[in-house]
Formats: structure tokens, sequence, C-alpha cells
């Protein structure tokens, strides 16, 4: 039987990640100025970008010291696509999962969206290592523009040149850069789709979930607060992941 894995905010919340979309969540808090649908577009990067990167790079102070959890290292070996963008799952040692909404340490040369391209390690670090304070964000926001190498004087990017992050916007589609086509064969190919802790908020779950259905799949769904999708074929385990977990053993 061929399983395939897919994952939200849930999984890494263990790890000290608050969930986008919960009370702490950058879905909720935004930013001072911009709402999150404003803030994570490509529009925000193009005419905005050092608002848009300063966003990000708080993110990035969020995350660069979390740990995998037990979730993540169960999760290593196994067919796996994630909406996270914390790249927990290459940490605990899945080379070959799917980070179907980017993953926030990598960039890209900023191209067209359909161009192909190579990841590249995201500057990120380099800025934390400056040691600017946190409400510094002037410092901050020229430090930025810097190492994504955007012209602080008409703070546009540029293409070709620009560092654009690797993560896929409100006003972006899925391509080949965030390995779509592999997503949807896995679709097709899984005999059972097991969905963790996500809230079925995004365009990835639905295609996800109709194609199972269409090929008559095991559809199970965990979290402890599961959203009823009203399908009688569906198992739901209203537990967490590690609860799913310890009951398999």
């Amino acid at each position: 039987m061929i399983s395939l894995y897919i994952t939200g905010a849930g999984v890494s919340k263990q790890s000290g990640i608050p969930t986008f979309r919960g009370e702490d969540g950058f879905w909720t808090i935004g930013s001072a100025n911009y709402t999150p649908q404003e803030m994570a577009t490509r529009r925000m990067y193009c005419n905005q970008p050092d608002e848009f990167l300063l966003w990000y790079y708080q993110r990035f102070i969020t995350y660069k010291d979390v740990p995998p959890n037990i979730a993540h290292y169960w999760l290593a070996d196994k067919r796996l696509i994630t909406q996270n963008i914390d790249g927990l799952d290459g940490r605990a040692g899945n080379r070959s999962y799917i980070a179907i909404h980017g993953r926030l340490d990598k960039v890209t040369i900023f191209r067209g969206q359909d161009q192909h391209q190579e990841l590249l390690e995201a500057p990120w670090e380099e800025v934390a290592n400056l040691k600017i304070e946190s409400e510094d964000h002037s410092r901050l926001k020229r430090a930025l523009l810097e190492s994504f190498k955007i012209s602080a004087l008409t703070k546009r990017p540029e293409k070709e040149v620009s560092f654009k992050p690797f993560i896929l916007l409100f006003d972006e589609y899925y391509t080949n850069l965030y390995r779509m086509s592999d997503a949807e064969r896995w679709m097709i190919e899984a005999d059972k789709m097991v969905f963790i802790g996500t809230s079925f908020s995004v365009n990835i779950t639905s295609i996800a979930l109709r194609l199972g259905l269409q090929n008559n799949a095991i559809i199970e769904i965990v979290d402890p607060e599961p959203v009823d999708l009203g399908i009688s074929s569906i198992t739901y385990h209203n537990v967490t992941v590690e609860e799913y977990i310890s009951s398999l053993n």
C-alpha cells in the first residue's frame, strides 16, 4: 500500500511554531500596517520589498532555532507533502519531501513564475549576525535590501539579480518550482492519504482530497479539532499527531 501524508501547521505546533491561523499566528497578527493577505504577495515583494522582507525576517527569527519534533522524525521516511515553510521536515531527515508552499530557508533569483529556478540558501542569517535591534526597523530594512540584492535607492527588485524568498505567495500559483507535478503524481498513486494538522483552507488539500476520493483511496484526518468535511468514508482521529503515532505502535 502506498501511503501519502499531507501536513499543515499543526505538525510544527509542538516545536513551538504558532499555527498560521491561530491566535498568535502570522495570519492573525500581520504587521503594523498590513494584513497578511496584503503582505504575503508578489505585489508587496515587487512594490515594497523592505516591508515584505522585514515581515519574513521576523518569521525566520521565530523559526531558526526551533528543533524538529517527534512527528517530523516519524515522517522522515515517508511520502510527505507539507504546507509548512519552516523546513523542519528536511532537518528531521526527509530528503524527498515536497514543500508545496516553499521553504523560508531558501531563495530563488527573481524571475517569472514559470521559469526554472535553482534554490539557493537564504541570506537571513547574514542579517541576524549583524545583531541589529529588532525594533530598529530602518536598519533592518536597509540590511535586508542589501542582502537580497535590491537597490536601496529604487526599492524595487530587479529580475535576474535580486533574491526572492522561496515562498508561494497568495497571488502566485502552484508550478513545478514547488514540485506540483510530483505532488499530483503522488496523490494519484496513493492508496491511502493521511491529512495531519491541516485546516483544509488551502488549494493543495482540496486537490488532494478530490484525487483521493476519485481514486477510492483510504482517507484519514488526524487533528485534535478536525474540520468535519461531511464525507462519510473519511476516518477521523480526534487526537494530536503524537497520540496518533503512539496508537500505531
